[in-house]
């Protein structure tokens, strides 16, 4: 669903956090469909800093917003740390923009100076919520006369600057997702544009920025669609055009809840250090709410880049499913080079504290040992869990030790296997199968019979790679130890 004017003039989207906290999934994904569809319409992806809430906002934050953009792929054209030609990125750095526009809205008589104590706005509102009201600025201050405005201004008596909303008919836009969007006037309120601290309000400061910024489409979540008719007033007082809306839905829990902390991890970060692939998470994300039409649900940066466009975004909520997202991380990972995937369980080990120091480690070793598990990893975090015994003595799971272990005959025969096992020559997969099984066969019993007592024996677990493979690494001195240890 392009719209025609996207294709005459140049793609400007904007990404703008308020530093607070980390990212959440949600932002994280507008910011995603807003850096796909600048590179699909040959834009440019614009990064922006809302740090208007001085109280909340930190340096800290700023780090963690620019890493897990930086962790996903993501680049911006202008913003903090690569600039622009129409910064500052920041809005702290851009107060005087603010004023300029109050300015010229102050003089078309648009705004107003509201001197109303937050203790008599706290009790209007409680008074309407009472009688079931919205609450909504009772307009207390809309004609002070210019007499009263200098009198009460002498007193020392703070103020903020409120917009003046016409109380009468409609605002109307089409929303790239969701079609024409129509909202009553009469439920909006004469909104704060500047506050006592003369710092902007994000209604009045996020439409100056991207009238700065020249921003051809406002790609943002649907808890705005209530922010954009004042922004709209905003524009048309300014007598300006608004850009194009897209507003995205929400992504819900497994409950149908609005996505939060209490449903996992929360911030890509998280997920990195879960041991996610970045790539897993982007293309997880985008799939969150949007498809390509051919369901197709793998698919590289270019082909999503090739493929996006707003109008394949869904209008409903999507669902977050952690299962599937292990699932996609488990294709990932598979195809991934060996020694990649042996370098990062290296670090996962020596964060388990199974290493202590990498340089004794045969990394020629973990790439087998890896190799072994590579088909069942679902993310990087589960390496130390599942590979532990070929570096530690293996912890015995109590209910496969009484199930396979305990067993009559059982010490008896791993005590004969040692014998075989330590005829072994060469210590191979190929030589220790074929002796095993002829023991099996000599025996007369059921390959289970031996294989599963063995494996519980090596590994502590009633399951594990190819028991084989598993023996070859280990080695025989430790293979003899556990077994006779077993028994």
């Amino acid at each position: 669903m392009h719209n025609n004017n996207a294709d005459l003039r140049t793609v400007r989207v904007r990404f703008a956090p308020s530093p607070t906290g980390s990212l959440h999934l949600g932002n994280t994904r507008t910011a995603i469909f807003n850096w796909l569809f600048a590179r699909h319409t040959g834009g440019k992806f614009i990064l922006r800093i809302e740090d208007t809430d001085r109280e909340r906002s930190t340096p800290e934050s700023v780090n963690v917003i620019l890493e897990s953009l930086r962790w996903l792929g993501l680049d911006w054209d202008e913003g903090p740390d690569v600039g622009g030609d129409f910064g500052q990125y920041y809005q702290m750095q851009r107060l005087d923009k603010y004023k300029k526009y109050a300015d010229i809205l102050v003089k078309k008589n648009m705004v107003y100076p509201c001197f109303c104590s937050p203790e008599r706005l706290a009790e209007m509102r409680h008074q309407m919520q009472k009688k079931k009201l919205p609450p909504r600025y009772d307009g207390k201050c809309k004609n002070l006369s210019e007499e009263e405005i200098k009198h009460l201004t002498s007193q020392g008596i703070k103020h903020v600057l409120r917009f003046r909303v016409s109380a009468t008919g409609i605002t109307e836009f089409n929303d790239l997702i969701h079609g024409k969007i129509s909202i009553e006037n009469s439920v909006l309120d004469d909104f704060v544009i500047v506050k006592s601290n003369a710092g902007p309000t994000y209604n009045f400061a996020c439409v100056v920025d991207d009238i700065e910024m020249k921003i051809t489409h406002v790609i943002r979540g649907d808890d705005h669609i209530s922010n954009t008719p004042k922004q709209i007033a905003v524009y048309k007082a300014l007598g300006l055009d608004p850009p194009e809306f897209a507003h995205i839905p929400l992504i819900l829990g497994p409950d149908k809840a609005k996505l939060s902390k209490r449903h996992g991890a929360a911030s890509p970060l998280e997920y990195r250090d879960m041991g996610y692939l970045p790539h897993t998470l982007l293309n997880f994300l985008v799939l969150l709410g949007w498809a390509p039409g051919d369901n197709r649900e793998v698919m590289s940066r270019d082909e999503l880049i090739e493929n996006f466009s707003i109008g394949k975004i869904n209008d409903s909520n999507a669902v977050f499913d952690s299962q599937k997202l292990d699932w996609m991380n488990g294709l990932y990972i598979r195809k991934m080079p060996l020694s990649e995937l042996a370098d990062i369980a290296l670090e996962e080990l020596k964060k388990a504290k199974f290493i202590k120091d990498t340089k004794e480690v045969d990394i020629n070793k973990i790439s087998k040992i890896v190799g072994l598990i590579q088909e069942r990893l679902k993310k990087f975090s589960e390496i130390p869990q599942l590979i532990n015994y070929f570096f530690n003595e293996p912890v015995y799971e109590e209910k496969s030790v009484r199930k396979f272990l305990k067993k009559d005959g059982v010490p008896e025969m791993l005590q004969e296997l040692c014998r075989v096992i330590k005829e072994v020559e060469p210590f191979d997969i190929e030589t220790l199968e074929s002796a095993v099984r002829g023991f099996i066969e000599k025996k007369g019993v059921k390959p289970g019979d031996v294989i599963h007592p063995v494996r519980v024996a090596l590994t502590g677990r009633a399951a594990s790679p190819p028991i084989f493979d598993v023996m070859e690494v280990l080695g025989k001195a430790t293979c003899l130890l556990r077994l006779l240890k077993a028994r």
